[in-house]
């Protein structure tokens, strides 16, 4: 009996952190990543990755999207990219339209850098031109199958559709970058880097919530179709060249043990 009883006070627990506590803390942290073949010229240069807000998720209201996007002018990044999924489709949450979602997020434009985004998989199931649209209108540019010049044309950041809704190419994307520039492409889903090519120094990614429900390490949310959530949360180098945010929000149950992040790569030459 006794057992029986510590066990259900642990789950009893387990379940009260992952619905009230841990969806409500936040963190937002420098990552230093040395990049094989990252200029000298943008060696320290912080990206802030803003993933999977999910703003209308229980926890997530608008003024908590205020308060995130206060804490990302406060790092002081010189890039802001955001990664997808801006607007929720979870169980317990609050319809919010994308326009609401979209004006909090153009408060980043007060940091003074770039900010460009690309949509996910949730920002389709609530309608996802709707989204485009919203982001566009506030100034923010999404990029699919595109890239662009930032910071003086010393950096190019391009953009891929959903791999999920859409039709992600990475070849479209690219196409217009010259021969040698630098390059950093986001995509929602993580398992798109396999497409990717060398001449790409860093690929960003979200999606994933870091597992989302996670135990002693071990994500129990998978997300990931191909690659069976190989990619969870965080860096990979080699080939892969790729860093994934656990990002913000929660998507189908209202349940989030995984902190809710922001990352700020902080990016050096080897």
């Amino acid at each position: 009996m006794r057992l029986r009883t510590m066990a259900g006070l642990a789950v009893g627990g387990m379940l009260l952190d992952a619905a009230v506590l841990a969806p409500r803390r936040f963190r937002i942290h420098d990552v230093p990543l040395a990049v094989p073949g990252w200029p000298a010229s943008l060696d320290g240069l912080r990206v802030a990755l803003v993933g999977d807000l999910h703003a209308g998720a229980p926890w997530v209201d608008l003024a908590r999207a205020r308060s995130v996007v206060n804490s990302v002018i406060e790092a002081k990044p010189d890039l802001v990219l955001l990664l997808g999924d801006h607007v929720a489709d979870v169980t317990f949450g609050t319809h919010l339209e994308p326009g609401q979602v979209a004006r909090e997020l153009g408060g980043l434009l007060r940091a003074g850098v770039p900010v460009l985004g690309v949509l996910g998989n949730h920002d389709w199931y609530a309608g996802g031109w709707r989204m485009r649209a919203a982001l566009e209108e506030t100034g923010l540019p999404v990029l699919e199958e595109t890239a662009v010049s930032v910071l003086d044309d010393r950096l190019w950041v391009a953009g891929v559709g959903d791999l999920w809704e859409r039709t992600p190419s990475v070849a479209a994307a690219l196409a217009h970058v010259p021969p040698g520039a630098p390059v950093l492409l986001m995509t929602h889903n993580p398992d798109v880097v396999a497409d990717v090519p060398p001449s790409v120094q860093l690929v960003v990614a979200g999606h994933t919530h870091g597992g989302q429900l996670a135990f002693r390490g071990h994500p129990y949310h998978r997300v990931s179709e191909r690659t069976g959530n190989r990619f969870s949360r965080g860096r990979w180098y080699g080939e892969d060249r790729l860093y994934v945010t656990a990002g913000i929000g929660s998507s189908l149950i209202p349940l989030r043990s995984v902190t809710p992040e922001v990352p700020v790569l902080v990016l050096r030459a080897p």
